[in-house]
C-alpha cells in the first residue's frame, strides 16, 4: 500500500475549487470580451460582461478567504521560500521536468509533510498567488469602477494602460493554469494528485 499524507486541508479543497471554476468562465469571458465578433460569437457581449464582473467578485472573496486561512493556519509553511542556494536547486528541478521524468529518476524534492512545494513550484505559486493574482483583481476592480482610474499617465490614458495590464496579467495566470495542469499529471498515476485535491491526500510517487 502507498503512503499518504493529507496536505489538502477542506478550506483550501473548498477555494480550489471555486478559484478553478471562476477562473475558467473570467478566462472565457474575457476572451469572448476582448474578441468580439458578431460574425463568431463565443459568448453574447452583455452576458460575457456580467458573467466576467460577477465570477470577478467571487474570485476576490474566495481570495480574501485564501488569505485568511493561509495567515492562521500552518499552510503557510510550504511557501517558505530558502534562498540560499535556491539558483542551484531550481537549476535541479527544471533538470528534473525536462530529462529526469521522462527517464523514470527521483525528484529532487519529494513531496514531503513539511514541504509539499519543489524550490520551483514555491517560486511560481507565490508569484502567482501574492503579485499576480492582486494584479489581476486591483485592476479588474478599477475597470469594474473607471472612476477610479487615473485620467493621463504619462500622456497615456490610464484605462487603456489599466485594461492592457489587466488582460496580460490574466494571460500569465492562463498560462500557469495549462502547465499547472500538465504538471499535475506527474503523479504517483496520471490521476492521482487531481484525486488529491478532492480526497486531500497526496499519494507519494
Amino acid at each position: 500500500m502507498s503512503e499518504k499524507l493529507f496536505l489538502y486541508p477542506t478550506w483550501l479543497r473548498v477555494w480550489h475549487a471555486l478559484n478553478a471554476i471562476f477562473f475558467l468562465v473570467l478566462l472565457i469571458t474575457g476572451i469572448s470580451m476582448q474578441y468580439s465578433n458578431p460574425n463568431w460569437i463565443l459568448v453574447p457581449f452583455d452576458l460575457a460582461v456580467a458573467s466576467h464582473n460577477v465570477s470577478g467578485i467571487i474570485i476576490l472573496i474566495s481570495y480574501l478567504f485564501y488569505l485568511f486561512f493561509f495567515f492562521t493556519t500552518s499552510n503557510r509553511r510550504h511557501y517558505n521560500i530558502v534562498f540560499k542556494e535556491l539558483g542551484k536547486r531550481l537549476a535541479m528541478q527544471i533538470r528534473y521536468y525536462v530529462f529526469g521524468v521522462f527517464k523514470n529518476e527521483e525528484a529532487p524534492y519529494p513531496t514531503s509533510w513539511n514541504m509539499k512545494f519543489n524550490p520551483l513550484q514555491q517560486i511560481t505559486y507565490v508569484g502567482v498567488m501574492f503579485v499576480l493574482y492582486p494584479v489581476l483583481i486591483i485592476t479588474g476592480i478599477a475597470l469594474l469602477f473607471p472612476e477610479l482610474i487615473i485620467d493621463n499617465f504619462f500622456g497615456i490614458g490610464g484605462t487603456l494602460l489599466t485594461a492592457l495590464l489587466h488582460a496580460s496579467t490574466g494571460f500569465l495566470v492562463s498560462m500557469f493554469l495549462i502547465i499547472h495542469l500538465y504538471f499535475a499529471t506527474m503523479g504517483a498515476t496520471f490521476f492521482a494528485n487531481f484525486k488529491s485535491i478532492i480526497t486531500g491526500y497526496h499519494e507519494v510517487h
